[in-house]
């Protein structure tokens, strides 16, 4: 069972496609906003959660008071799921007293950061596939710095026996840490050199 922690929509069930995606479990989930918060990167801030699923992670950060998630899956019917939860937690936050709002880009990663720039994000949580190649993620995160502030967190999370993201400039790395089988990466978005 998948379920918003804390919050305004603190232990909603989420919805989870039934294949095709692995959720992040509540103990790495717990960790990884803990990290957030201690760094004040929860609060008003604009989230991105590329390959996002059920969008728990994204969707975890609205219900903790982002002011916006965009959520970005190629895959249709977790999509759909990401809407129908996105939805959800929306109606708490609003019972809640609080506008936040959540959009859900059905839309393969490289093509959803290919776009034009729009409004810059403060924090972007990438949970991609355990077999994507590393080269896909190195892309990914060359394609994504343009999309952030300066300073904004980003998390890589992969299996704890994946190698360390190549990180191409414009990141600076600032912690590891394992949770059982999952390895988070945490950098920084830095000033890129002109």
């Amino acid at each position: 069972m998948t379920r918003i922690i804390a919050g305004a929509a603190s232990s909603l069930r989420m919805k989870v496609p039934e294949r095709g995606t692995r959720p992040t479990s509540d103990r790495v989930r717990e960790a990884i906003f803990s990290t957030l918060e201690a760094w004040d990167f929860v609060e008003d801030t604009r989230v991105l959660d590329l390959y996002a699923g059920s969008g728990a992670l994204g969707l975890e950060a609205v219900s903790r008071g982002a002011r916006e998630c965009v959520l970005v899956e190629k895959h249709a019917g977790a999509a759909k799921i990401a809407q129908l939860n996105a939805h959800t937690v929306l109606g708490a936050v609003q019972n809640a007293g609080r506008t936040a709002h959540a959009k859900v880009c059905v839309s393969a990663v490289r093509t959803f950061l290919l776009a034009e720039p729009g409004e810059l994000f403060d924090v972007a949580l990438i949970d991609p596939p355990y077999d994507l190649q590393e080269t896909e993620l190195t892309e990914c995160l060359e394609l994504l710095r343009p999309h952030l502030v300066e300073n904004a967190a980003v998390l890589v999370e992969r299996d704890k026996r994946s190698p360390e993201p190549m990180w191409p400039a414009g990141y600076s790395l600032i912690k590891v840490k394992d949770y059982g089988e999952t390895s988070c990466w945490w950098a920084e978005a830095v000033k890129l050199e002109e």
